[in-house]
């Protein structure tokens, strides 16, 4: 596939390309990614007195950056075989997009019935209504992200002439860790009124 214009090949496979776009990135990446961590601290109280909550955050960060490195793969597949040209009109962009909130919807209710389950067992005192809701809505809202984070990132390495099979996905998956979490932690306190 040939850069918007340039004379360069999104297809190369040259190290030294690849590291020279890659690191600046990871940099960057890797400090936005505190964030996500800072906010994981400031919950330690909330997540200590209602321990299901805390069950429920690695599927939540890890299949939000899973969703978002899915649809990121379809869309730069289908740039490097010429198929897409991100019109807001491309039928099979919005059933991409449409699979992706199908996918969240059914894993985070997933989520939420496995993690009253655990509760069931150990005697926990979320109820299924408060999983739920928690849930699907941080679910679906960092569902809507890696969609937003996808097309971003794969459109906009396209545009600077950069392969977004390089960049998309550990843009994608930082950004809805970070904000997943941000998401998560924020859905949950307004649920529990529990003050952060």
């Amino acid at each position: 596939m040939v850069v918007p214009g340039g004379s360069g090949s999104l297809g190369s496979w040259d190290a030294k390309s690849i590291v020279t776009n890659m690191f600046p990135l990871l940099v960057v990446l890797c400090a936005i990614v505190l964030w996500a961590g800072i906010t994981l601290e400031d919950a330690e109280e909330m997540l200590e007195q209602y321990g299901l909550l805390a069950v429920m955050v690695p599927t939540m960060v890890d299949m939000g950056g899973n969703l978002g490195a899915i649809l990121s793969s379809r869309l730069t597949t289908r740039l490097h075989l010429g198929t897409t040209k991100f019109d807001p009109r491309d039928r099979v962009l919005w059933a991409n997009v449409a699979a992706v909130f199908a996918l969240a919807a059914t894993v985070f209710t997933a989520l939420a019935l496995g993690a009253w389950g655990i509760g069931q067992a150990t005697g926990a005192v979320l109820s299924l209504g408060d999983l739920l809701v928690i849930s699907l809505t941080s679910g679906l809202a960092v569902a809507a992200i890696a969609v937003v984070f996808s097309f971003a990132a794969t459109y906009g390495s396209y545009r600077l002439g950069i392969d977004p099979d390089d960049t998309t996905i550990p843009i994608v998956t930082n950004m809805v860790d970070v904000f997943g979490m941000v998401i998560f932690i924020g859905v949950s306190a307004w649920v529990l009124d529990f003050p952060i």
